[in-house]
């Protein structure tokens, strides 16, 4: 074809550009990939993308994990190689792809922070009069309570709390329906937030939790007040949806040891993903057995 690896590069990143219609910096991650694989190929025996093979491949990938770059960063990195091929593929420029077969090493799992209940008991008790004060505590304290969702939360209808029987029916990812229960402390929130609603919802509005024009929250409003009441309060980090989920799922499978239980609760469709929380069980053990054996420590030799 006669073309130069950076034409070739050139090209790819203006039909990402122009036709596929990427962002800005969509593209210059692109770019920037492309450029460190080909800078650390050029180490060996590396003459053009035309002729790359899987071996070369493999020991550049080795090498950058080996100068620390983790193993989500090459998972990236691939990504944007194979694309690349694909591109050379679709256009009959070569007809091979080295990096298919290619796989990065594994990044480990982030564990999720949690908070501590004591530190949830001290935002969560804090008395309120403000209506829409009163809305963020009662929606903190269904999140906690439940498990749930910040989408499954503003998903809430007045005809899906059940404050009798103590549960609420959301709807989850691939638009499952689960029935989940309600704690005692949520249902007072609850209870206390739905007499403020009364003059802060339109007359036609079904959500349960409404902003102060009377529409249903969305998950970004959700996320911002609970930023903010973290921050008032002296909360460590984050005060966001997620992490009051986090810290439900830690509470239950300590409490409980039923894995299952736990991902019928939070609506996971694989038992792995609710495998991380025993990881992070063990890892609260651990420091218990850290700092209470005896022996657990090693002696400082004389």
């Amino acid at each position: 074809m006669g073309c130069s690896d950076s034409d070739l590069e050139f090209r790819f990143t203006e039909h990402m550009r122009v036709e596929r219609q990427l962002s800005d910096k969509t593209v210059f991650n692109y770019q920037r990939d492309l450029q460190r694989f080909r800078e650390t190929l050029q180490l060996i025996e590396f003459t053009s993308w035309l002729e790359l093979s899987e071996r070369p491949l493999r020991y550049a990938v080795a090498e950058l994990h080996s100068e620390g770059l983790s193993g989500r960063s090459l998972q990236r990195m691939l990504s944007a190689l194979r694309s690349f091929y694909r591109y050379l593929n679709q256009q009959s420029i070569c007809e091979h792809n080295p990096a298919l077969a290619i796989k990065a090493p594994k990044a480990p799992r982030r564990l999720p922070q949690t908070l501590s209940s004591e530190t949830l008991n001290e935002v969560l008790d804090t008395p309120q009069d403000d209506p829409l004060k009163i809305r963020d505590l009662a929606m903190m304290e269904l999140l906690y309570s439940s498990g749930l969702r910040v989408s499954e939360l503003v998903g809430i209808n007045l005809s899906d709390i059940d404050l009798g029987s103590g549960s609420v029916i959301v709807e989850g990812k691939g638009r499952k329906m689960r029935q989940v229960p309600v704690g005692g402390a949520a249902l007072q929130a609850i209870q206390l937030w739905l007499k403020e609603r009364l003059a802060l919802a339109d007359y036609n509005e079904e959500a349960l939790f409404v902003g102060k024009l009377g529409k249903r929250l969305s998950s970004r409003s959700v996320e911002k007040r609970l930023k903010e009441l973290g921050e008032q309060s002296g909360v460590a980090g984050n005060l966001y949806p997620h992490r009051l989920r986090h810290s439900f799922a830690t509470e239950m499978l300590a409490g409980s040891g039923d894995l299952r239980a736990v991902q019928e609760l939070l609506g996971h469709a694989d038992i792995s993903t609710t495998q991380i929380y025993t990881h992070l069980d063990f890892k609260q053990l651990k420091s218990i057995y850290q700092n209470s054996h005896p022996r657990a420590k090693r002696r400082e030799k004389n």
